[in-house]
């Protein structure tokens, strides 16, 4: 079976991420590529110890029914809608991108998510990076369920209650939550006097930090494709 977005017809339930509080954020659709643009928000979720902070770019939700406002934002799920399945073991997961990334140590990578038993495991295909050069181009990551090849998020000290580890075969084999396109690793620094551990607050919600060590620039996405297994 093969999942393909060209985005000829809208967002097809693919979208960006404000912030916890703010939610969803539509993605700018133009000449049929979807558009993300710094400054992303810092996801504090998965700070130390935990596995770090991320810039959420792009997102599809593979399970769920939306409401109004998720609908209104990232438009008909078409990955929903078509049924496809969510056993990404051994899929082959395709991007035609470009773009101008200052990315300064982050990188473009892929992250599955799942919940079982009320956790949610998010692993990261760190062994894979796609690359956003300023010329289209074509390129494929492998999802093996080969644990060196990724990195488990896991979650900061007060949110384990959620966001934990799940073995990387059970969650490859059912991707119930969403998949992303991620920036990761972010460097986070402490902007003026600081005094204590960072990584117990919330950047940017709690202490301003220097955008200046973080990746600026933009994406655009042509076209997803899916390869199930």
């Amino acid at each position: 079976m093969r999942y393909v977005e060209p985005f000829d017809r809208g967002p097809g339930g693919w979208y960006g991420w404000r912030s916890n509080a703010a939610g969803p954020q539509p993605l700018e659709i133009r000449d049929s590529a979807a558009i993300s643009r710094s400054p992303w928000w810092i996801d504090y979720n998965h700070a130390p110890p935990g596995a770090g902070y991320l810039h959420l770019l792009y997102m599809l939700n593979t399970r769920g029914k939306a409401g109004e406002h998720h609908r209104e934002v990232a438009g008909e799920n078409r990955f929903i809608q078509g049924n496809f399945p969510t056993d990404f073991a051994g899929a082959r997961v395709s991007l035609r991108l470009k773009g101008e990334l200052e990315a300064r140590g982050a990188r473009l990578l892929l992250l599955c998510q799942a919940v079982q038993a009320e956790i949610c495991s998010g692993w990261l295909l760190t062994g894979q990076p796609f690359e956003v050069t300023r010329e289209w181009s074509e390129q494929s990551a492998e999802l093996a369920p080969d644990p060196p090849a990724w990195t488990c998020l896991g979650g900061r000290h007060d949110r384990t209650d959620f966001y934990g580890e799940i073995p990387l075969e059970t969650v490859l084999h059912d991707v119930n939550t969403n998949i992303m396109l991620v920036l990761y690793p972010l460097d986070i620094a402490p902007m003026g006097p600081f005094e204590g551990d960072p990584h117990r607050l919330r950047p940017e919600r709690d202490y301003p930090v220097w955008r200046s060590r973080l990746p600026e620039g933009y994406v655009l996405l042509d076209e997803v494709c899916i390869e199930f297994a």
